[in-house]
């Protein structure tokens, strides 16, 4: 295992008078992609948006790099190199791709400033903005806003991208196409926080898992072993892989 990136220590997390999480433990090893798996209600989108500084956590540490993060505005975390790609993807409908692009890149006052080079990786890896460049991104398909999310999230260098359910809804189609966009994103050293309920794709790209349930990661380990336990998916999640191949 590499190096922790990230690292949640006794994190708990309230939301009004909820205590949603309860004392979690999270590490996030660089250039690898953790998956963050669970039941729905388990706090895996509650973590994400507690390590952005959405939500605040009420106690515990978060470290990022070796610096406590914990406590700062949502800005300065994004600003240290952590990009966050919500489940409602957070495009702006009524923007072009383009302007979303550029709204996302934090060196570029307009298109000409974004980094060319980059950009035609992310063209590469989704070919449909390029074909939608200046088209509002409310008339793209549900996986093309998919793609332009991510694209965002990643228009710039991000040590740490955290996705939260990308495939959900997404046909197997565009599913396959993320998981090649991903895959390509790990090979540049970019490590990966990703939630999933898609197990074939966890398993697909997944290096090592944390499994949550109640507000606290019950389990930890590598993909693979997850992957070829039926017995312990069946335990954690309810499911197994041959069920949902």
């Amino acid at each position: 295992m590499s190096g922790a990136l990230l690292e949640l220590r006794g994190v708990h997390t309230h939301i009004g008078a909820y205590h949603i999480l309860h004392g979690v433990d999270l590490v996030v090893p660089e250039g690898e992609v953790t998956m963050l798996l669970g039941r729905n209600g388990a706090g895996k989108t509650t973590t994400l948006r507690t390590i952005m500084g959405l939500w605040q956590a009420s106690a515990g540490e978060i470290s990022f790099r070796g610096e406590a993060i914990h406590g700062r505005a949502t800005p300065d975390i994004a600003q240290s190199g952590i990009a966050y790609v919500p489940e409602s993807m957070g495009i702006f409908a009524d923007l072009t791709v383009q302007e979303n692009m550029v709204l996302a890149a934090r060196g570029a006052s307009n298109a000409d400033a974004l980094d060319a080079k980059r950009l035609a990786w992310i063209f590469d890896l989704f070919p449909a903005l390029k074909k939608f460049w200046l088209y509002p991104a409310g008339k793209l398909s549900g996986g093309q806003k998919q793609m332009l999310a991510v694209a965002r999230a990643i228009c710039e260098p991000r040590a740490l991208v955290l996705i939260d359910e990308p495939s959900k809804g997404l046909a197997p189609a565009i599913i396959q196409n993320l998981i090649g966009a991903l895959r390509e994103l790990k090979a540049q050293r970019t490590t990966i926080l990703l939630v999933e309920q898609n197990f074939p794709m966890a398993c697909a790209l997944g290096d090592s898992v944390a499994v949550m349930d109640d507000g606290r990661v019950v389990h930890r380990g590598s993909m693979r072993e997850l992957a070829e336990d039926e017995a312990l998916q069946q335990r954690l999640l309810g499911l197994s892989l041959g069920a949902h191949a």
